[in-house]
């Protein structure tokens, strides 16, 4: 929002200076007051047959552009804010079209709004959480193969439909129940900030005002040019790529050598919108680890061939290059994981002492983690309008705490009895291990994305590997076992800080927290459903794990996680556990030294990279790396020529590319499935293989016209 700065007329000479006017109270500048005259919805009346339909449809459409992102790159950015503007559009498309038929249904609330964005955001989140790029592929015979160890029947599980659709039922649930008790500690007692809640909450807020109303319709506008645009190009490039590395997605944009280095430009919109919205930082440091990965370390290692590892070796065998490229990577993740498991934990402790002993806020400048995000006891008393009418409405519709853990305890009883039959590598003790241990998790990462609006779902989910697959060993299927438990625990663990998310959102919505949970339980529901469904789509018509276009680079580092707790690190080819250790403890470094310099704000914490980032294209590659730099490139300068109207719009035409690249991956998919081909091949080739290819091609006879 812009300020207008006020000013006045020089009085007179020898006029004293007037006294400076006083400054407004917060009540005149509240957001709430420009809401009072408007009539509140109750609790049911914010979940309409119109919200939920929606939310299905949309819910749905997201879920392709999400599991399409999981199985290519893995990354998969925050989607609220497209889900927060796309509900807006199609709700208001379907008022205005009944208006129009002389129809005038009940008007669309904000309220609403933000029961719709709930439910669309947890649908899709389903798609990410459900381990479809990770752990769920992981068991499967297509990643498997890749391995050269544990691929006996025990330790392979091939995905079938409706077993997954039967154990995201079991394990998406539990969470939401898990954390119900805590939301008023969370929201009212801590005030956590939950960032992306908030953020969503104010765009929600905005768009229901006379100007922001304007502002979406000229969002949706270019979003829907954007989405037009991306998908008209990724249907034009299918028609060229009739065969491997066939079409603009594999054209050596730097030439062959870096191509066969995968440093190339391959033309995704995916992947430059997925630029405009990241961080900066974020994609130089995929850009840093790809230069150090493909440009320095596998090249070096590659020439110690038939020395460090047996030259006969596929490229797929762990004790080969493979190993260096999935273990190095998994050093850094987990060192970055756990740097920052330990450091929530640390700050979450030393808060909560601190609002034990009524000392928030004193003397934490110097103390690493303390004090952010959190409001002192002083804060709280002076609450404005805003703050009072908010918390009214949010201690007003009540979820007993009885009702949320007797769902708990009876959804576990369930699980302990289901989940061996669905995966029998599990056994009954296992599962009542994992939901005891999971509430204390679920709570600390909830806390801990309050503060830093970070999920370390997936971190939990990496401990649950090594701790189970150790403990039960490869001979009895501790590979399935530790992904399976993997799952159970960040189904639990991420569903629980999602929600505890929208309950910020409605806090600052006026949403019923009763709305909003019923709206996520929907969500979820439909996510269970969609999701392995969409799922089944894509396994079916493309080889993930073994096509170019679908590489699914997070199952193979997730199975190389569970063999590597099974079998342990005499597995490892020559140097290859010093390499993880030094990159292990690089990554701990980067980590520490960005906490550091975030809390003495240096200027260069804008400029140390991220340790997680820097270790994904170090399996990957550097193609998505390239995409992604161009859209942060395009977003740089669309800023130094119009700030203003790129901050606006810059996430309405990153939505549009994201949604209309991922949105093409459905007819592209059926096509497939129906055996239908791309008509032509267009592949480029260095000069002397296209001299070989012409006069291969002038030897055969010439056909007659």
């Amino acid at each position: 929002m812009m300020e207008q700065a006020e000013g006045s007329a020089p009085a007179p000479a020898p006029a004293p200076a007037p006294a400076p006017a006083p400054v407004p109270p917060r009540e005149a500048i509240s957001l709430e007051k420009a809401f009072e005259g408007k009539t509140l919805p109750t609790w049911n009346e914010q979940i309409t047959v119109r919200a939920v339909v929606v939310s299905a449809g949309l819910g749905t459409f997201l879920s392709f552009i999400v599991m399409k992102l999981n199985i290519t790159s893995g990354i998969v950015p925050s989607l609220n804010v497209s889900a927060g503007l796309l509900a807006f559009f199609m709700m208001k498309t379907w008022t205005s079209a009944l208006e129009r038929c002389g129809v005038f249904p009940r008007p669309f609330t904000r309220q609403e709004n933000t029961v719709v964005q709930t439910c669309v955001i947890s649908c899709s989140s389903i798609a990410f959480s459900g381990g479809f790029g990770t752990y769920i592929l992981g068991m499967s015979r297509k990643i498997a193969k890749g391995f050269d160890e544990a691929n006996n029947t025990m330790n392979v599980e091939e995905p079938s439909l409706w077993r997954v659709m039967a154990y995201l039922f079991l394990v998406s649930f539990v969470g939401l129940f898990s954390i119900v008790p805590l939301r008023k500690i969370m929201i009212i007692s801590y005030r956590l900030t939950y960032p992306s809640g908030s953020a969503t909450a104010h765009l929600i807020n905005s768009f229901h005002t006379p100007q922001g109303a304007i502002q979406a319709k000229q969002q949706v506008s270019i979003l829907f040019k954007s989405f037009l645009g991306s998908f008209l190009w990724s249907m034009f490039q299918w028609f060229y790529t009739a065969g491997n590395s066939c079409g603009f997605g594999s054209f050596p944009t730097f030439g062959m050598e870096a191509y066969n280095r995968r440093f190339y430009f391959d033309f995704s919109a995916t992947y430059v919108g997925v630029g405009m919205i990241c961080p900066y930082i974020i994609n130089f440091s995929l850009l840093i680890g790809s230069i150090i990965s493909w440009g320095i370390m596998w090249p070096f290692i590659e020439s110690k061939r038939g020395d460090w590892y047996d030259a006969n070796l596929p490229n797929s065998s762990l004790h080969g290059l493979n190993g260096y490229q999935v273990f190095i990577s998994i050093a850094m993740i987990m060192g970055d994981g756990l740097f920052n498991f330990f450091s929530i934990l640390f700050r979450t402790s030393y808060d909560m002492y601190l609002k034990r002993t009524g000392r928030a806020k004193a003397n934490t400048a110097g103390v690493p983690f303390a004090g952010a995000g959190l409001a002192g006891a002083n804060e709280r008393q002076a609450l404005s309008f805003d703050d009072r009418r908010r918390t009214q409405i949010f201690l007003k519709d009540q979820i007993p705490t009885v009702v949320a853990v007797g769902a708990y305890v009876a959804l576990a009883g369930i699980s302990v009895l289901a989940i061996p039959h669905i995966f029998r590598q599990l056994k009954p003790k296992h599962v009542v291990w994992a939901y005891v241990v999971a509430p204390i998790f679920a709570f600390c990462n909830a806390y801990g994305t309050g503060l830093t609006d970070w999920s370390l779902s997936s971190s939990y989910g990496k401990l649950a590997i090594f701790i189970f697959g150790a403990n039960i060993g490869a001979k009895d299927g501790g590979v399935i076992a530790g992904l399976a438990a993997c799952g159970l625990m960040m189904g639990i663990v991420s569903t629980a800080s999602d929600l505890i998310q929208d309950f910020k959102t409605g806090y600052l919505t006026l949403t019923s927290p009763r709305a909003m949970f019923v709206s996520q339980v929907i969500g979820t529901g439909i996510g269970c459903i969609i999701s392995p469904t969409v799922f089944w789509i894509f396994y079916q018509a493309y080889d993930i794990g073994n096509d170019e276009g679908y590489p699914a680079p997070y199952a193979k580092i997730y199975r190389g996680i569970a063999l590597l707790g099974t079998n342990g690190w005499d597995q490892l080819p020559k140097y290859c556990l010093r390499f993880c250790a030094a990159f292990f403890i690089l990554a701990i470094a980067i980590c520490a030294l960005k906490e550091v310099a975030n809390n003495k704000t240096w200027w260069i914490r804008d400029y140390i990279p991220s340790a997680l980032g820097m270790a994904v294209p170090f399996f990957l590659g550097s193609f998505f790396t390239i995409d992604m730099c161009v859209g942060s490139l395009i977003l740089y300068m669309w800023s130094k020529s119009d700030r203003l109207h790129a901050q606006m719009f810059a996430p309405a035409v990153a939505s549009g590319l994201i949604c209309g690249d991922g949105i093409w991956s459905l007819p592209s998919s059926l096509l497939s499935l129906g055996n239908v081909e791309p008509p032509m091949c267009l592949r480029v080739f260095d000069a002397d293989t296209n001299y070989e290819v012409e006069q291969f091609l002038s030897t055969l006879p010439t056909i007659p016209a």
